[in-house]
């Protein structure tokens, strides 16, 4: 997603957020849990804990249970508690499961691990209708219905009620408004509520959604939000839905750019699995994927069918088709490509310019340098104004161990060199064409290193004989 800067919502009751987790996701047909499937390169579960964590909660609780150890594992690093659903007897019981850890002072937000698109638009709007003795729910309005829990209202317009399409009758089924989930109600309230729950359904569960009829019951207000967008309260329950919430996102990040300011060829063939950051008259073609953090300066350009991850790319660099950039820093007024590839903790300096089938890994290039075919340049330090010659390898692992390389200032490396490390080459030095050297290489002089061309006169092809 596009980078920026969020305040925190002001907020006079404390919030915990509870996010269910513990769906098995059967549709998914996968061995991974549904949580933790995919969306823009994140699992869904860590596109829900990140908007919780943008709201500046007091805690985040999640409810696990189908693939526990392999979700808890995968985001382990997440600042969450988590609380085990043992036996799944449905989203009321699921909540019971965080409550204890709730104190009742709090509001409770409850979420989806499914649902990855919620805004923190939306739930702070939502936050804003609840209270100690008031509760937010979010509902939607569809055309089609299906599936769908309905919203019943009395004749003044107040939620009443949510049921289940499964226990609907046929005026309820008529209704169009219905339940996404989320609600946000005091804790205390909520605690009470669910203790009260029945499992005497079609389901034999125990709703969520029932504690919306207590809660009228108990003259508490149900402030209703209907969602200006859908699309942010959809789930996730088999592969195809997921495509259609990648498309979502996609077209949601794309078009924050562009407003922006940057030039996007297609928004359909852009793929943004992170943040970026960006600078004026970005300019970014078809089938490029943008992973983890980046950053472009002004005026960059980035080709076709380019992969850049967790990478900052300087003023004015254009970076042509089909080149790979993964954890480099690229300078300013840099050429780069076309099939081109950068390893991590490589670093260009201005001026820099990397031509097609180049390959830098671990390296730093200084001002001005240049390896413009089919090089590969490894654990090097490259000083100024250098060019390596067309088919120069840097020779940088022997089995075992890698080995740093020193370039000097202006040294010109022939085609076909080999550059064995550990190696120093001075400043100025050139390499003739077709050397291996292993040894040091003295400043300003010309390094010769292969057997010197000779021709056997009487030597004659051997010829195959007829059978």
């Amino acid at each position: 997603m596009v980078k920026k800067q969020l305040e925190a919502a002001p907020r006079a009751v404390p919030l915990s957020v509870v996010i269910l987790a513990a769906g098995q996701g059967k549709r998914m047909k996968s061995a991974l849990p549904k949580v933790l499937q995919p969306l823009a390169g994140r699992a869904l579960l860590k596109h829900v804990i990140d908007t919780a964590r943008s709201l500046e909660p007091a805690a985040i609780h999640v409810v696990y249970g189908h693939g526990g150890d392999q979700v808890r594992e995968v985001l382990k690093d997440e600042p969450v508690s988590w609380a085990l659903q043992a036996e799944r007897l449905g989203t009321g019981h699921a909540v019971m499961q965080a409550m204890p850890n709730v104190p009742d002072d709090h509001i409770a937000l409850v979420l989806y691990g499914d649902v990855p698109l919620i805004s923190r638009s939306t739930l702070t709007e939502l936050l804003a209708l609840a209270g100690p003795k008031q509760t937010g729910l979010l509902t939607m309005v569809l055309q089609n219905p299906s599936g769908y829990g309905r919203i019943v209202r009395n004749a003044r317009g107040r939620v009443q009620k949510i049921v289940e399409q499964k226990d609907a009758s046929k005026k309820e089924l008529k209704l169009g408004e219905c339940n996404t989930g989320v609600m946000a109600a005091p804790a205390r309230l909520l605690k009470k509520w669910l203790k009260s729950l029945k499992n005497n359904n079609s389901q034999g569960e125990y709703y969520l959604t029932d504690v919306i009829a207590m809660a009228a019951k108990d003259k508490i207000a149900v402030n209703p939000l209907v969602t200006a967008n859908v699309v942010e309260v959809l789930g996730v329950n088999d592969k195809t839905q997921l495509a259609e919430l990648e498309t979502a996102f996609r077209r949601q990040v794309t078009h924050s750019l562009m407003v922006g300011g940057v030039t996007i060829v297609d928004p359909a063939r852009l793929d943004v699995r992170g943040t970026v950051t960006h600078g004026t008259d970005v300019l970014i073609d078809v089938n490029v994927v943008l992973e983890g953090n980046v950053k472009l300066g002004d005026r960059v350009r980035i080709g076709p069918n380019c992969i850049v991850r967790n990478s900052e790319i300087g003023d004015d660099t254009e970076v042509f088709a089909n080149c790979v950039v993964d954890g480099t820093v690229i300078g300013t007024s840099c050429s780069i490509g076309p099939f081109a590839r950068f390893r991590p903790t490589s670093t260009l300096a201005s001026g820099v310019h990397i031509g097609n089938f180049v390959e830098v890994k671990n390296s730093k290039m200084g001002e001005g340098s240049k390896a413009n075919h089919l090089s590969y340049v490894g654990d090097a330090e490259v000083g100024s104004r250098v060019n390596i010659g067309a088919g120069t390898i840097i020779a940088n692992y022997d089995g075992v161990n890698k080995h740093r390389t020193n370039i000097a200032d202006d040294v010109h490396t022939g085609s076909n060199s080999v550059l064995v490390a550990p190696i120093t080459v001075g400043a100025g030095a050139t390499i003739a064409a077709g050397s291996t050297v292993a040894g040091e290489v003295p400043a300003g002089k010309l390094t010769i290193a292969r057997a010197r061309q000779t021709t056997i006169e009487a030597w004659q092809r051997p010829v195959k004989q007829k059978k």
